[in-house]
Protein backbone atom coordinates (compact mmCIF):
# COMPACT_ATOMS: atom_id res chain seq x y z
CA UNK A 1 0.00 0.00 0.00
CA UNK A 2 1.44 3.39 -1.02
CA UNK A 3 1.78 6.23 1.48
CA UNK A 4 -1.05 8.22 -0.08
CA UNK A 5 -3.41 5.23 -0.17
CA UNK A 6 -2.57 4.42 3.45
CA UNK A 7 -3.45 7.97 4.51
CA UNK A 8 -6.76 7.85 2.65
CA UNK A 9 -7.75 4.32 3.72
CA UNK A 10 -10.69 3.98 6.12
CA UNK A 11 -11.96 1.26 8.41
CA UNK A 12 -14.70 -1.09 7.20
CA UNK A 13 -17.45 -2.83 9.15
CA UNK A 14 -15.68 -6.18 8.67
CA UNK A 15 -13.30 -6.83 11.53
CA UNK A 16 -11.30 -9.38 9.56
CA UNK A 17 -10.61 -6.90 6.75
CA UNK A 18 -9.46 -4.25 9.25
CA UNK A 19 -7.23 -6.76 11.03
CA UNK A 20 -5.59 -7.98 7.82
CA UNK A 21 -4.92 -4.40 6.71
CA UNK A 22 -3.37 -3.39 10.04
CA UNK A 23 -1.28 -6.58 10.24
CA UNK A 24 0.00 -5.96 6.72
CA UNK A 25 1.12 -2.43 7.59
CA UNK A 26 2.52 -3.06 11.08
CA UNK A 27 3.83 -6.57 10.20
CA UNK A 28 5.72 -8.26 13.04
CA UNK A 29 7.31 -6.26 15.83
CA UNK A 30 7.95 -7.52 19.33
CA UNK A 31 6.49 -4.50 21.09
CA UNK A 32 3.32 -4.24 18.96
CA UNK A 33 0.67 -6.39 20.63
CA UNK A 34 -2.83 -7.42 19.62
CA UNK A 35 -5.49 -8.94 21.87
CA UNK A 36 -8.47 -10.69 20.32
CA UNK A 37 -11.62 -11.30 22.35
CA UNK A 38 -15.25 -12.42 21.99
CA UNK A 39 -17.46 -9.64 23.19
CA UNK A 40 -20.87 -11.29 22.67
CA UNK A 41 -21.03 -15.06 22.19
CA UNK A 42 -24.71 -15.27 21.20
CA UNK A 43 -24.29 -13.05 18.16
CA UNK A 44 -20.68 -14.21 17.59
CA UNK A 45 -19.45 -10.64 18.00
CA UNK A 46 -15.64 -10.39 18.04
CA UNK A 47 -13.28 -7.56 18.85
CA UNK A 48 -9.58 -6.81 18.86
CA UNK A 49 -7.32 -4.19 20.44
CA UNK A 50 -3.89 -3.03 19.27
CA UNK A 51 -1.32 -1.47 21.59
CA UNK A 52 2.41 -0.81 21.94
CA UNK A 53 4.02 -2.57 24.86
CA UNK A 54 6.00 -0.21 27.08
CA UNK A 55 3.95 2.85 26.11
CA UNK A 56 0.65 1.87 27.73
CA UNK A 57 -0.73 1.20 31.20
CA UNK A 58 -1.62 -2.46 31.70
CA UNK A 59 -4.13 -1.45 34.36
CA UNK A 60 -6.06 0.73 31.89
CA UNK A 61 -6.02 -2.04 29.27
CA UNK A 62 -7.41 -4.57 31.72
CA UNK A 63 -10.18 -2.15 32.75
CA UNK A 64 -11.20 -1.56 29.12
CA UNK A 65 -11.35 -5.26 28.27
CA UNK A 66 -13.09 -6.13 31.52
CA UNK A 67 -15.79 -3.52 30.89
CA UNK A 68 -16.48 -4.74 27.35
CA UNK A 69 -16.48 -8.44 28.27
CA UNK A 70 -18.70 -8.04 31.33
CA UNK A 71 -21.20 -5.94 29.39
CA UNK A 72 -21.23 -8.47 26.56
CA UNK A 73 -22.02 -11.25 29.00
CA UNK A 74 -24.70 -9.23 30.81
CA UNK A 75 -26.89 -8.21 27.88
CA UNK A 76 -29.53 -10.41 26.36
CA UNK A 77 -30.43 -10.40 22.73
CA UNK A 78 -28.54 -8.80 19.90
CA UNK A 79 -25.45 -6.69 20.63
CA UNK A 80 -26.07 -4.35 17.72
CA UNK A 81 -29.56 -3.54 19.00
CA UNK A 82 -28.19 -2.76 22.44
CA UNK A 83 -25.38 -0.45 21.30
CA UNK A 84 -25.71 0.55 17.66
CA UNK A 85 -22.86 3.07 17.49
CA UNK A 86 -19.39 3.67 18.85
CA UNK A 87 -20.63 6.92 20.29
CA UNK A 88 -22.94 4.97 22.61
CA UNK A 89 -20.11 2.64 23.57
CA UNK A 90 -17.92 5.62 24.36
CA UNK A 91 -20.58 7.32 26.43
CA UNK A 92 -21.97 4.31 28.31
CA UNK A 93 -19.06 1.91 28.75
CA UNK A 94 -15.75 3.76 28.71
CA UNK A 95 -14.54 5.41 31.92
CA UNK A 96 -11.35 6.88 30.43
CA UNK A 97 -11.30 10.67 30.15
CA UNK A 98 -9.63 10.88 26.73
CA UNK A 99 -11.44 8.84 24.07
CA UNK A 100 -12.05 9.54 20.40
CA UNK A 101 -13.47 7.68 17.43
CA UNK A 102 -11.44 7.43 14.23
CA UNK A 103 -12.48 6.39 10.77
CA UNK A 104 -9.11 6.69 8.99
CA UNK A 105 -6.59 3.90 9.14
CA UNK A 106 -3.68 6.35 9.40
CA UNK A 107 -5.14 7.98 12.52
CA UNK A 108 -5.48 4.59 14.18
CA UNK A 109 -1.86 3.63 13.41
CA UNK A 110 -0.53 6.94 14.69
CA UNK A 111 -2.52 6.45 17.88
CA UNK A 112 -1.14 2.94 18.43
CA UNK A 113 2.44 4.12 17.99
CA UNK A 114 1.85 7.09 20.33
CA UNK A 115 0.76 5.03 23.33
CA UNK A 116 -2.98 4.88 22.69
CA UNK A 117 -5.02 1.69 22.47
CA UNK A 118 -7.05 1.03 19.33
CA UNK A 119 -10.24 -1.00 19.87
CA UNK A 120 -11.99 -2.48 16.81
CA UNK A 121 -15.31 -4.30 16.98
CA UNK A 122 -16.99 -6.40 14.34
CA UNK A 123 -19.82 -4.58 12.63
CA UNK A 124 -18.51 -1.03 13.18
CA UNK A 125 -16.76 0.93 10.40
CA UNK A 126 -14.68 2.93 12.87
CA UNK A 127 -12.20 2.46 15.68
CA UNK A 128 -12.02 3.66 19.23
CA UNK A 129 -8.75 5.31 20.31
CA UNK A 130 -8.37 5.35 24.09
CA UNK A 131 -5.55 7.24 25.79
CA UNK A 132 -3.66 4.70 27.90
CA UNK A 133 -0.23 6.34 27.78
CA UNK A 134 2.10 5.37 30.59
CA UNK A 135 5.85 5.05 30.06
CA UNK A 136 8.95 5.36 32.17
CA UNK A 137 10.28 8.89 32.48
CA UNK A 138 12.97 10.76 34.36
CA UNK A 139 11.90 12.31 37.63
CA UNK A 140 11.86 16.08 38.08
CA UNK A 141 15.33 17.27 39.09
CA UNK A 142 17.29 20.51 39.20
CA UNK A 143 18.20 21.83 35.72
CA UNK A 144 21.73 21.02 34.61
CA UNK A 145 22.30 24.22 32.61
CA UNK A 146 20.26 26.95 34.37
CA UNK A 147 21.46 26.59 37.95
CA UNK A 148 20.59 29.24 40.54
CA UNK A 149 21.66 30.13 44.06
CA UNK A 150 18.18 31.21 45.09
CA UNK A 151 15.04 30.04 43.36
CA UNK A 152 13.01 26.95 42.44
CA UNK A 153 14.93 23.70 41.97
CA UNK A 154 12.54 21.91 39.62
CA UNK A 155 13.38 21.53 35.95
CA UNK A 156 11.76 20.20 32.82
CA UNK A 157 11.94 16.52 31.85
CA UNK A 158 11.56 14.67 28.56
CA UNK A 159 7.79 14.28 29.05
CA UNK A 160 5.84 17.09 27.39
CA UNK A 161 2.81 16.78 29.66
CA UNK A 162 4.96 16.91 32.78
CA UNK A 163 6.59 20.08 31.43
CA UNK A 164 3.32 21.84 30.67
CA UNK A 165 1.99 20.91 34.11
CA UNK A 166 5.02 22.55 35.78
CA UNK A 167 4.12 25.83 34.05
CA UNK A 168 0.40 25.40 34.69
CA UNK A 169 1.19 25.03 38.39
CA UNK A 170 2.70 28.52 38.32
CA UNK A 171 0.11 30.27 36.14
CA UNK A 172 -3.38 29.55 37.47
CA UNK A 173 -5.11 31.82 34.99
CA UNK A 174 -7.86 30.79 32.54
CA UNK A 175 -6.16 32.89 29.85
CA UNK A 176 -3.22 30.45 29.77
CA UNK A 177 -3.57 28.53 26.50
CA UNK A 178 -1.96 25.37 25.10
CA UNK A 179 -2.31 24.32 21.45
CA UNK A 180 -1.26 20.86 20.25
CA UNK A 181 0.50 20.04 16.99
CA UNK A 182 2.36 17.06 15.51
CA UNK A 183 5.60 17.59 13.55
CA UNK A 184 7.75 14.99 11.83
CA UNK A 185 6.52 12.61 9.13
CA UNK A 186 8.01 9.55 10.81
CA UNK A 187 8.58 10.52 14.45
CA UNK A 188 5.17 12.24 14.82
CA UNK A 189 6.57 14.39 17.62
CA UNK A 190 4.06 16.14 19.86
CA UNK A 191 4.46 19.92 20.13
CA UNK A 192 2.54 22.36 22.34
CA UNK A 193 2.35 26.12 21.77
CA UNK A 194 1.85 28.01 25.04
CA UNK A 195 0.79 31.65 25.40
CA UNK A 196 -1.33 34.02 27.48
CA UNK A 197 -4.43 35.09 25.62
CA UNK A 198 -4.94 38.84 25.93
CA UNK A 199 -1.26 39.36 26.75
CA UNK A 200 0.48 38.05 23.64
CA UNK A 201 0.77 40.45 20.71
CA UNK A 202 -1.78 40.12 17.89
CA UNK A 203 -0.51 37.89 15.11
CA UNK A 204 2.42 36.36 17.02
CA UNK A 205 0.72 33.05 17.78
CA UNK A 206 -0.55 32.78 14.21
CA UNK A 207 2.98 33.44 12.90
CA UNK A 208 4.40 30.70 15.13
CA UNK A 209 1.63 28.34 14.06
CA UNK A 210 2.27 28.96 10.36
CA UNK A 211 6.02 28.44 10.65
CA UNK A 212 5.51 25.15 12.48
CA UNK A 213 2.98 23.95 9.91
CA UNK A 214 5.48 24.60 7.10
CA UNK A 215 7.99 22.16 8.60
CA UNK A 216 8.32 19.10 6.36
CA UNK A 217 10.92 16.76 7.82
CA UNK A 218 11.13 13.04 8.59
CA UNK A 219 11.91 13.40 12.27
CA UNK A 220 12.11 15.88 15.14
CA UNK A 221 14.18 14.43 17.98
CA UNK A 222 14.88 17.59 19.98
CA UNK A 223 13.75 21.20 20.16
CA UNK A 224 16.94 22.23 18.34
CA UNK A 225 15.38 20.87 15.13
CA UNK A 226 12.41 23.21 15.56
CA UNK A 227 14.62 26.16 16.48
CA UNK A 228 16.67 25.81 13.30
CA UNK A 229 13.61 25.42 11.09
CA UNK A 230 11.61 28.45 12.29
CA UNK A 231 14.23 31.07 13.24
CA UNK A 232 14.43 34.43 11.45
CA UNK A 233 18.19 34.48 10.73
CA UNK A 234 19.26 30.92 9.82
CA UNK A 235 22.70 32.06 8.61
CA UNK A 236 23.50 34.17 11.66
CA UNK A 237 25.76 33.12 14.50
CA UNK A 238 23.32 34.77 16.92
CA UNK A 239 20.42 32.71 18.21
CA UNK A 240 17.06 34.46 17.74
CA UNK A 241 15.20 31.85 19.81
CA UNK A 242 16.05 31.22 23.45
CA UNK A 243 15.82 27.84 25.19
CA UNK A 244 15.57 26.99 28.86
CA UNK A 245 15.10 24.09 31.26
CA UNK A 246 13.47 26.22 33.95
CA UNK A 247 9.64 26.34 34.37
CA UNK A 248 9.87 29.69 36.22
CA UNK A 249 11.62 31.26 33.23
CA UNK A 250 8.91 30.02 30.89
CA UNK A 251 6.17 31.31 33.20
CA UNK A 252 7.86 34.71 33.39
CA UNK A 253 8.19 34.88 29.60
CA UNK A 254 4.52 34.01 29.10
CA UNK A 255 3.44 36.73 31.52
CA UNK A 256 5.46 39.23 29.45
CA UNK A 257 3.62 38.27 26.26
CA UNK A 258 6.05 35.78 24.76
CA UNK A 259 5.27 32.38 23.27
CA UNK A 260 6.74 29.07 24.46
CA UNK A 261 7.12 25.93 22.35
CA UNK A 262 7.17 22.60 24.21
CA UNK A 263 8.62 19.65 22.29
CA UNK A 264 8.19 16.07 23.46
CA UNK A 265 11.32 14.05 24.39
CA UNK A 266 13.40 17.07 25.41
CA UNK A 267 13.68 19.18 28.57
CA UNK A 268 14.48 22.35 26.58
CA UNK A 269 11.56 24.71 25.90
CA UNK A 270 11.84 27.42 23.23
CA UNK A 271 10.93 31.06 23.99
CA UNK A 272 10.18 33.73 21.40
CA UNK A 273 10.58 36.48 20.48
CA UNK A 274 14.09 36.69 21.90
CA UNK A 275 16.30 39.72 22.44
CA UNK A 276 20.08 39.85 22.75
CA UNK A 277 19.99 41.26 26.29
CA UNK A 278 18.01 38.33 27.63
CA UNK A 279 21.04 36.07 27.34
CA UNK A 280 22.68 38.00 30.20
CA UNK A 281 19.72 37.77 32.54
CA UNK A 282 19.68 35.03 35.16
CA UNK A 283 16.85 33.90 37.40
CA UNK A 284 18.88 34.97 40.44
CA UNK A 285 18.51 38.60 39.33
CA UNK A 286 14.81 38.55 40.12
CA UNK A 287 14.91 36.47 43.31
CA UNK A 288 17.57 38.62 44.97
CA UNK A 289 17.26 42.29 45.90
CA UNK A 290 17.61 44.64 42.97
CA UNK A 291 21.02 45.98 44.08
CA UNK A 292 22.45 42.45 44.04
CA UNK A 293 20.80 41.55 40.75
CA UNK A 294 22.01 44.75 39.06
CA UNK A 295 25.59 44.27 40.30
CA UNK A 296 25.94 40.72 38.97
CA UNK A 297 24.29 41.68 35.70
CA UNK A 298 26.95 44.38 35.22
CA UNK A 299 29.58 41.74 36.00
CA UNK A 300 28.16 39.57 33.21
CA UNK A 301 28.29 42.42 30.70
CA UNK A 302 31.92 43.02 31.64
CA UNK A 303 32.57 39.28 31.23
CA UNK A 304 30.96 39.48 27.78
CA UNK A 305 33.29 42.29 26.68
CA UNK A 306 36.33 40.47 28.07
CA UNK A 307 35.39 37.19 26.42
CA UNK A 308 34.80 38.84 23.05
CA UNK A 309 37.58 41.44 22.89
CA UNK A 310 40.47 40.69 25.25
CA UNK A 311 42.53 38.36 22.97
CA UNK A 312 41.98 40.68 19.99
CA UNK A 313 43.01 43.78 21.95
CA UNK A 314 46.13 42.06 23.25
CA UNK A 315 47.19 40.88 19.78
CA UNK A 316 46.40 44.30 18.28
CA UNK A 317 48.43 46.22 20.87
CA UNK A 318 51.44 43.90 20.83
CA UNK A 319 51.59 43.62 17.03
CA UNK A 320 50.77 47.17 15.86
CA UNK A 321 50.26 49.66 18.67
CA UNK A 322 53.04 49.15 21.21
CA UNK A 323 53.05 52.88 21.94
CA UNK A 324 49.67 52.50 23.64
CA UNK A 325 51.15 50.09 26.23
CA UNK A 326 52.83 51.57 29.33
CA UNK A 327 56.63 51.29 29.05
CA UNK A 328 57.23 48.96 32.01
CA UNK A 329 54.42 46.66 30.89
CA UNK A 330 55.72 46.69 27.30
CA UNK A 331 59.21 45.64 28.50
CA UNK A 332 57.69 42.81 30.56
CA UNK A 333 55.66 41.55 27.61
CA UNK A 334 58.69 41.78 25.29
CA UNK A 335 60.90 39.83 27.70
CA UNK A 336 58.27 37.08 27.93
CA UNK A 337 58.05 36.86 24.13
CA UNK A 338 61.79 36.89 23.60
CA UNK A 339 62.04 33.11 23.11
CA UNK A 340 58.65 32.55 21.44
CA UNK A 341 59.22 31.53 17.77
CA UNK A 342 55.70 32.40 16.54
CA UNK A 343 54.02 35.71 15.75
CA UNK A 344 51.59 36.83 18.44
CA UNK A 345 48.58 36.09 16.18
CA UNK A 346 49.64 32.48 15.63
CA UNK A 347 50.39 32.16 19.32
CA UNK A 348 46.91 33.42 20.24
CA UNK A 349 45.11 31.14 17.77
CA UNK A 350 47.08 28.13 19.02
CA UNK A 351 46.19 28.84 22.65
CA UNK A 352 42.53 29.54 21.88
CA UNK A 353 42.20 26.29 19.94
CA UNK A 354 43.96 24.38 22.72
CA UNK A 355 41.60 25.86 25.31
CA UNK A 356 38.53 24.99 23.20
CA UNK A 357 39.90 21.47 22.72
CA UNK A 358 40.31 20.94 26.47
CA UNK A 359 36.87 22.41 27.18
CA UNK A 360 35.23 20.08 24.65
CA UNK A 361 37.17 17.08 25.96
CA UNK A 362 36.09 17.85 29.53
CA UNK A 363 32.48 18.17 28.39
CA UNK A 364 32.42 14.81 26.55
CA UNK A 365 34.26 12.77 29.15
CA UNK A 366 32.45 11.04 32.05
CA UNK A 367 31.29 13.65 34.56
CA UNK A 368 33.40 12.48 37.56
CA UNK A 369 36.66 12.89 35.64
CA UNK A 370 35.75 15.47 32.98
CA UNK A 371 36.24 18.62 35.06
CA UNK A 372 39.40 17.33 36.73
CA UNK A 373 40.99 16.39 33.40
CA UNK A 374 40.15 19.73 31.76
CA UNK A 375 41.46 21.81 34.70
CA UNK A 376 44.61 19.75 35.27
CA UNK A 377 45.22 19.53 31.52
CA UNK A 378 44.99 23.32 31.18
CA UNK A 379 47.45 23.90 34.00
CA UNK A 380 49.96 21.31 32.84
CA UNK A 381 49.83 22.19 29.15
CA UNK A 382 50.00 25.93 29.85
CA UNK A 383 52.98 25.57 32.18
CA UNK A 384 54.77 23.20 29.82
CA UNK A 385 54.17 25.48 26.82
CA UNK A 386 55.65 28.47 28.69
CA UNK A 387 58.70 26.50 29.83
CA UNK A 388 59.24 25.16 26.30
CA UNK A 389 59.13 28.68 24.88
CA UNK A 390 56.13 28.02 22.64
CA UNK A 391 53.94 30.72 24.22
CA UNK A 392 54.49 33.69 26.48
CA UNK A 393 53.21 33.89 30.07
CA UNK A 394 51.05 36.91 29.19
CA UNK A 395 49.27 34.94 26.46
CA UNK A 396 48.42 32.17 28.91
CA UNK A 397 46.95 34.75 31.29
CA UNK A 398 44.92 36.42 28.51
CA UNK A 399 43.46 33.12 27.25
CA UNK A 400 42.71 31.91 30.79
CA UNK A 401 40.90 35.13 31.74
CA UNK A 402 38.98 35.02 28.46
CA UNK A 403 37.88 31.44 29.09
CA UNK A 404 36.77 32.17 32.64
CA UNK A 405 34.80 35.22 31.46
CA UNK A 406 32.92 33.11 28.89
CA UNK A 407 31.70 30.82 31.69
CA UNK A 408 30.06 33.80 33.43
CA UNK A 409 27.49 34.17 30.63
CA UNK A 410 24.33 32.34 31.79
CA UNK A 411 23.08 31.22 28.37
CA UNK A 412 25.06 28.49 26.61
CA UNK A 413 24.00 29.46 23.06
CA UNK A 414 25.12 33.07 23.65
CA UNK A 415 28.44 31.82 25.01
CA UNK A 416 28.94 29.72 21.86
CA UNK A 417 28.21 32.73 19.63
CA UNK A 418 30.78 34.85 21.47
CA UNK A 419 33.40 32.11 21.23
CA UNK A 420 32.84 31.88 17.47
CA UNK A 421 32.99 35.65 16.93
CA UNK A 422 36.24 35.84 18.88
CA UNK A 423 38.20 34.23 16.02
CA UNK A 424 37.36 36.66 13.15
CA UNK A 425 38.02 39.56 15.54
CA UNK A 426 41.32 37.99 16.51
CA UNK A 427 42.44 37.40 12.93
CA UNK A 428 41.44 40.92 11.80
CA UNK A 429 43.28 42.48 14.75
CA UNK A 430 46.42 40.45 14.08
CA UNK A 431 46.48 41.34 10.38
CA UNK A 432 45.24 44.95 10.27
CA UNK A 433 45.50 46.22 13.83
CA UNK A 434 42.95 48.72 15.12
CA UNK A 435 41.48 49.21 11.66
CA UNK A 436 40.73 45.50 11.26
CA UNK A 437 39.35 45.20 14.78
CA UNK A 438 37.02 48.19 14.29
CA UNK A 439 35.86 46.99 10.86
CA UNK A 440 34.90 43.48 12.04
CA UNK A 441 33.38 44.76 15.28
CA UNK A 442 31.10 47.22 13.48
CA UNK A 443 30.16 44.57 10.94
CA UNK A 444 28.99 42.39 13.83
CA UNK A 445 27.03 45.29 15.35
CA UNK A 446 25.38 46.16 12.02
CA UNK A 447 24.49 42.51 11.51
CA UNK A 448 22.91 42.33 14.97
CA UNK A 449 20.93 45.50 14.23
CA UNK A 450 19.51 43.94 11.06
CA UNK A 451 18.22 40.77 12.76
CA UNK A 452 14.62 40.37 13.81
CA UNK A 453 13.00 37.77 16.03
CA UNK A 454 9.38 37.15 15.06
CA UNK A 455 8.79 40.76 14.10
CA UNK A 456 10.81 42.34 16.91
CA UNK A 457 14.24 43.97 16.58
CA UNK A 458 16.94 41.71 18.05
CA UNK A 459 18.60 44.58 19.95
CA UNK A 460 15.37 46.11 21.26
CA UNK A 461 14.73 47.99 23.48
CA UNK A 462 18.19 49.54 22.97
CA UNK A 463 17.78 49.79 19.19
CA UNK A 464 15.17 51.07 18.60
CA UNK A 465 15.38 52.82 21.93
CA UNK A 466 12.33 52.38 24.16
CA UNK A 467 12.59 54.43 27.36
CA UNK A 468 9.83 52.51 29.14
CA UNK A 469 11.69 49.19 28.73
CA UNK A 470 15.07 50.28 30.13
CA UNK A 471 14.31 49.11 33.67
CA UNK A 472 15.34 45.52 33.00
CA UNK A 473 18.22 45.67 30.51
CA UNK A 474 21.58 46.61 32.04
CA UNK A 475 20.22 47.24 35.52
CA UNK A 476 17.39 45.43 37.26
CA UNK A 477 15.13 48.05 38.75
CA UNK A 478 13.06 47.16 41.85
CA UNK A 479 9.75 45.43 41.25
CA UNK A 480 7.69 48.30 42.64
CA UNK A 481 9.11 50.64 39.97
CA UNK A 482 8.24 48.40 36.98
CA UNK A 483 4.63 49.40 36.37
CA UNK A 484 4.24 48.18 32.78
CA UNK A 485 5.21 45.00 30.92
CA UNK A 486 7.49 45.20 27.83
CA UNK A 487 6.25 47.24 24.88
CA UNK A 488 5.56 44.19 22.68
CA UNK A 489 2.98 42.94 25.20
CA UNK A 490 -0.72 43.83 24.90
CA UNK A 491 -1.00 44.24 28.65
CA UNK A 492 -1.06 47.86 29.79
CA UNK A 493 -0.48 47.28 33.50
CA UNK A 494 1.84 44.96 35.38
CA UNK A 495 1.02 46.02 38.91
CA UNK A 496 -1.01 48.62 40.76
CA UNK A 497 0.01 52.06 41.90
CA UNK A 498 1.70 52.88 45.20
CA UNK A 499 3.36 49.47 45.50
CA UNK A 500 6.62 50.83 46.91
CA UNK A 501 6.91 49.57 50.49
CA UNK A 502 6.98 52.22 53.20
CA UNK A 503 7.51 52.09 56.94
CA UNK A 504 4.43 52.18 59.11
CA UNK A 505 3.10 55.62 60.07
CA UNK A 506 2.99 54.81 63.80
CA UNK A 507 5.93 55.45 66.11
CA UNK A 508 7.55 52.38 67.49
CA UNK A 509 8.76 52.32 71.03
CA UNK A 510 9.91 50.03 73.78
CA UNK A 511 7.73 48.58 76.48
CA UNK A 512 6.20 51.00 78.93
CA UNK A 513 8.01 51.36 82.20
CA UNK A 514 6.18 51.69 85.49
Amino acid sequence: MTEQKKKDAVFTSQLQDNTETLDGILEFSTDLLRREFVIHADSNRHGICYLTDGLVSNTDIQLILKTLLLYGQAINGNWQQSLDSFEQIKQQLMVNCSIRTVTKLDDGINGILSGETLVLLDGYAEGLLITTKAWESRSITEPATDTVVRGPRDGFTENIRTNTSLVRKRIKDPQFRLEAMVVGNKTRTDINIAYMKGTVKDGLVEEVRQRLQKIDIDGVLESGYIEELIEDAPLSVFSTIASTERPDKVASALLEGRVAIFVDNTPFVLLLPTFFWQFFQASDDYYSRYWVGSFFRIVRYIAFLISLMLPSLYVMLVSFHQEMIPSMLAFTIASGREVVPFPVLVEAIMMELAFELMREAGLRMPKPVGQAVSIVGSLIIGQAAVQAGLVSPFMVIVVAVTGIASFAIPNYSASIAIRLLRFPLLIASGMLGLLGFAAVFFMVVIHALSIRSFGESYLAPAAPFRPSDQKDIVLRFPWWSIKRPPSFSKEQRRQGKNTMPKPSGGQSGGPERG
